[in-house]
């Protein structure tokens, strides 16, 4: 009964509503036709042209209301018209006036009406029209900005362009929004002083500190969704300076997906601090690689893997496998992939990717069309104490994984990579070398597609640094970097999986893709911008220490190597390296099989010498040995007297500068 009554009242709302537009706009037709005849003539219609004025707002009347119906004006509601709806209306009476000039010419000759009225009624009308629907908004809009129930916290936007001017709009029509914006600031000189929808332009960022004081300004909405990092850093260092609470308005991804923008204003977050502009994919290329195909991940419940399930998720696939060997985040992605998409058919698998059964069953089991291999160990310098589960894991793993997937019949296949396997200086960037040479020798001895994709660090991966610094940050410091020259590149983990789909669904044999990673970025800036984040100084409040670099790390990191010829794609963001001489099935085989005697008798020297003679630019830490023999045992343990000689002869590198450690 409630239900009824409430749409009742509602359709009796919508209806009344559109009678009043019926009769504002016949009104309009009638007054401007007679104000036509009253201008042509002067303010005088003569006798001989009160007949002629009659029929022509006769015939005036009906065409012009069809047009309008036609142009669904009568659908609008006048507190929202925009330049959008003056084009509808110029389109509505042009046509309408076209078409009743030709009626009235057709029915009664053209001799009865002076030729000057058409033009004068379509102006008119067009101006009547418009004039009514941007009063209503302007009385709204005042009455709105009146109410003294909603003065609102005092707010400057930083940013008088696009973004910025909506959301002035969106602010003055959400009283939730709880904010009374006193105008702008903007760092372009060519919009100082101007007055931009009754807000004025103030200055630029270094006058912000002064607009606060001066307008007793609370808060600060930064709304410049285009700013590279270098500018989103600049611009919180005047809002701190000022003392004020800030937020910021999402990038074009973020506001396609939401609904309004002010509901969509958070917190600065280190994202904004990359200044990568949101990332477009081929949805439909995608779409039709993926959907209706059962899809396996491996490493399901890492950074990387979690997020290539949710954006697999929205492709529709026909069922997702889940593979990894957590329990627990495994049980975490499971839960949040059934509760955001219900329909989905996803099955957490566990397993392990040395366990060649435990691939077989799963294999067999969902027969996959596609498979995403973002298993891995990531961490460098654990890995450079664990060498031999890095060969296991990342080499070993591989080979069961990419060998299951073509006697299954996989169509495609895409591996994960790293950065650190260009130029190596770790176990971990040697071996994630060593399998993407794996994968490309595969590629000529199955049908399945083989393809890897290299890409940098992402941000707030699990164990990276920003979440590092974050825990160091909540603990009052010190925030510790390793170098203060250190570089990294960076990428948010949503970016990356959709690139790497995007990379997949090229469908090409053994390439390898190299991600565009934009510019490196100093580690030590991005612990400033952290602890600027947290509302604290660098230095001060947090100090910020460096420890040296740890084993196996480098100062930069690179994309490709030198030899590698990398060519544009179909997609701006995605470059491929083709080899006309992939690795030799063959010889990597061979690399296999030697790589499996040495982690069987756990000869650390030997490992790190063939990983040397496969990977020529493999560049192992001057640190690496004390973690094979502890220093002084060498001597007094049977039989490895020739591997710490072995050790000591090693083409360790230099790569790790003398840096006091704290």
């Amino acid at each position: 009964m409630a239900i009824s009554t409430l749409f009742m009242r509602s359709g009796w709302r919508t209806l009344s509503r559109r009678v009043a537009v019926y009769l504002l706009d016949w009104l309009a037709f009638c007054v401007s036709g007679f104000l036509a005849f009253q201008l042509r003539f002067d303010g005088w219609i003569p006798e001989t042209y009160l007949q002629p004025m009659v029929h022509a707002i006769a015939i005036w009347l009906p065409l012009q209301w069809l047009g309008f119906v036609l142009a669904r004006l009568h659908r609008g509601n006048w507190r929202f018209v925009s330049v959008h709806d003056v084009r509808r209306i110029l389109w509505a009476t042009g046509a309408s006036s076209v078409l009743s000039t030709a009626v009235l010419i057709l029915i009664f000759g053209a001799d009865r009406f002076p030729r000057s009225v058409f033009i004068l009624n379509w102006i008119l009308v067009s101006a009547l029209c418009t004039g009514m629907r941007f009063a209503v908004r302007s009385a709204a809009d005042y009455l709105g900005r009146r109410d003294p129930q909603h003065e609102g916290v005092p707010t400057l936007i930083y940013g008088a362009g696009a973004a910025g001017v909506a959301l002035l709009w969106e602010l003055r029509q959400n009283r939730s929004l709880n904010s009374k914006v006193v105008g702008f600031i903007d760092d372009d000189p060519s919009k100082a002083s101007l007055v931009l929808k009754g807000a004025q332009v103030f200055g630029p960022g270094e006058s912000l500190v002064a607009v606060v004081r001066k307008q007793a300004v609370e808060k600060v909405l930064i709304a410049i969704p285009s700013a590279t990092g270098a500018e989103m850093a600049r611009i919180l260092g005047f809002v701190l300076e000022a003392g004020v609470e800030y937020k910021t308005v999402p990038g074009m991804a973020e506001l396609i997906e939401g609904t309004e923008l002010g509901k969509q204003i958070r917190p600065v977050a280190v994202d904004d601090l990359l200044g990568r502009q949101p990332v477009q994919i081929d949805q439909e290329g995608i779409r039709a690689q993926l959907q209706g195909k059962m899809i396996l991940v491996t490493g399901a419940a890492g950074s990387i893997g979690s997020e290539l399930c949710r954006q697999i998720a929205n492709f529709r696939p026909l069922g997702l496998v889940g593979f990894d060997a957590a329990e627990t985040p495994l049980f975490h992605i499971d839960r949040e992939l059934k509760n955001n998409f219900p329909d989905l058919k996803f099955y957490p698998e566990l397993g392990n990717i040395t366990k060649q059964d435990d691939l077989e069953r799963v294999m067999q089991q969902y027969r996959p069309a596609v498979l995403c291999h973002a298993a891995a160990y990531k961490h460098v310098p654990m890995m450079e104490m664990h060498v031999f589960a890095a060969v296991e894991n990342n080499i070993f793993g591989t080979w069961n994984v990419a060998m299951a997937a073509a006697e299954a019949g996989v169509e495609d296949f895409v591996m994960i990579s790293t950065d650190k396997a260009v130029g190596p200086s770790s176990v971990m960037g040697a071996s994630k070398r060593v399998a993407e040479m794996v994968i490309r020798a595969l590629q000529n001895e199955y049908a399945t597609r083989f393809v890897s994709v290299r890409f940098g660090n992402v941000l707030g991966s699990n164990g990276s640094v920003v979440p590092i610094f974050k825990e160091q940050i909540a603990a009052g410091g010190p925030v510790t970097v390793t170098h203060p020259e250190v570089t990294r590149y960076f990428m948010t983990i949503p970016e990356a999986s959709r690139l790497v789909l995007q990379a997949l669904s090229f469908r090409k044999f053994g390439e390898l893709f190299v991600l565009d990673m934009g510019e490196p970025i100093k580690i030590v800036e991005l612990a400033r911008n952290l602890i600027v984040l947290s509302g604290l100084r660098p230095g001060h409040d947090i100090p910020i220490e460096f420890t040296g670099l740890r084993p196996g790390e480098k100062l930069f990191e690179e994309l490709n190597l030198h030899e590698e010829q990398l060519v544009a794609t179909a997609h701006r963001k995605i470059k491929s390296f083709v080899s006309s001489a992939g690795p030799d099935i063959e010889a990597i085989e061979n690399l296999l099989h030697d790589l499996r005697n040495i982690v069987q008798t756990r000869d650390a020297a030997k490992l790190v010498i063939l990983l040397k003679q496969a990977i020529p630019d493999y560049n192992p830490s001057s640190e690496l040995r004390k973690y094979f023999l502890p220093q002084g045992t060498a001597s007094s343990m049977p039989g490895r007297s020739d591997t710490d000689a072995a050790i000591d002869s090693l083409p360790f590198g230099d790569l790790n500068p003398s840096v006091a450690r704290s």
